[in-house]
């Protein structure tokens, strides 16, 4: 039997969940916004016309139970986006979701869990569903801007309230669906990602330590330019990494600082915020090595380097079996455009496996585009999209 979707019901959720917070030809919607809790209310009103008891809990997740008995299955993703970025980083999963659980008259749970891209903490909402976010770490989380959680919290209206858990006994699996965030399906003319695995993160601050002087009378051969020792330092990872890396590693220099940062003062300290990227824990391990190895070198040097790790997310292999769904669904739905590929953003889902089967779908970024408000996906990928994921969904619950 083909579980049918509406493709209209679909889209028309996709463009109001879009108007709230709307930026250009995106969305700015940031965890607790005034903008992010409208779209909580907003798809709790949509879960409860879809016959879902729907509840928002005391960290911000949206959680959709299905009545009845028996074992359900979670769907699920994030509304909240990252600053004037794109409309459907998050959003798509959650309609899918929603989709899915009206196109299946049963058995699904739909969840939008709260702060996935990273406003106050690292999957906070996630985590807090699996039991991983303690109480004294919300104590601690804070906003880019220096917004206490719990403050946030207390102003969006979710203080107080209880936070949810998983019951692993209700659940058969999680799945969700996300834009891929890449050019890889585009370029290959794919229309459906199943993911195999999630990349882990490492991230870094790395701080220069030289001597402040005057630019004009400081002599070459006296100066510790803490300026000169960054530049040095990330030409050294960008020569050294690829020695190590995987076919699929990526690392980053997302941030380079200068103090003070004036054209005629040598610069007395500078900082710069590194990553790297990798699904294989063996890799990871290496560009650990690797890093901390460069950055002894630099040591040598005229300035003193100092590494602080600022976190890091363990990479998470997809259930087999619930790739195997996925791949079913794509090939009764989109014959041979579809491809098992890696995700090299992090996700929910990752956070999900470590208490479920867990498994995600991709459908194309139009130029590889996210993160920014010109982010899109061709309408029919939409649909096509949401037929292969509610197939999967229906295909895991019969079993």
């Amino acid at each position: 039997m083909t579980i049918r979707i509406d493709g209209d019901r679909l889209l028309g959720d996709l463009y109001a969940l879009r108007k709230i917070g709307e930026y250009k030809t995106g969305v700015h919607r940031p965890t607790y916004s005034p903008e992010d809790v409208q779209s909580r209310h907003w798809l709790v009103a949509r879960m409860s016309d879809a016959g879902l008891e729907p509840e928002i809990d005391g960290i911000g997740n949206v959680i959709g139970r299905a009545r009845g008995a028996g074992r359900k299955l979670l769907l699920g993703s994030h509304l909240e986006t990252q600053p004037h970025a794109g409309w459907l980083d998050g959003a798509l999963g959650v309609i899918y979701g929603l989709e899915a659980a009206r196109a299946l008259g049963g058995g699904i749970d739909v969840a939008a869990w709260a702060d996935e891209e990273g406003h106050f903490g690292s999957f906070i909402g996630s985590r807090s569903f699996c039991g991983l976010l303690p109480e004294a770490e919300i104590d601690t989380c804070h906003s880019r801007e220096g917004t206490p959680l719990r403050d946030a919290l207390a102003h969006a209206g979710f203080a107080g309230r209880p936070r949810a858990t998983i019951d692993p006994a209700r659940y058969l699996g999680y799945l969700e669906a996300h834009i891929e965030q890449g050019a890889e399906l585009e370029d290959t003319g794919k229309r459906i990602g199943i993911v195999t695995a999630i990349v882990g993160s490492h991230r870094f601050r790395i701080v220069f330590q030289g001597v402040q002087n005057h630019a004009g009378t400081t002599r070459m051969a006296i100066r510790k330019d803490a300026g000169v020792a960054l530049v040095r330092l990330a030409s050294a990872i960008y020569d050294r990494f690829p020695q190590v890396a995987g076919p699929r590693t990526v690392w980053t220099t997302g941030r380079i600082g200068l103090d003070p940062g004036a054209p005629s003062i040598v610069p007395g300290s500078a900082e710069m915020l590194f990553q790297f990227r990798d699904t294989d824990p063996s890799v990871l391990a290496k560009l650990d090595r690797e890093l901390d190895s460069l950055v002894a070198e630099a040591n040598s040097g005229p300035c003193k380097v100092t590494i602080v790790e600022r976190g890091q997310s363990t990479p998470q292999a997809m259930d087999p079996g619930f790739q195997d769904a996925l791949e079913r669904a794509a090939q009764k739905h989109a014959a041979s455009l579809h491809v098992r590929m890696p995700s090299g953003a992090g996700h929910d889902a990752q956070i999900l496996a470590e208490r479920t089967k867990s498994a995600m779908l991709f459908v194309p970024s139009i130029g590889g585009i996210s993160h920014h408000y010109a982010e899109n996906t061709k309408d029919d990928d939409i649909v096509l999209g949401c037929r292969v994921f509610a197939e999967a969904a229906a295909d895991l619950l019969a079993q």
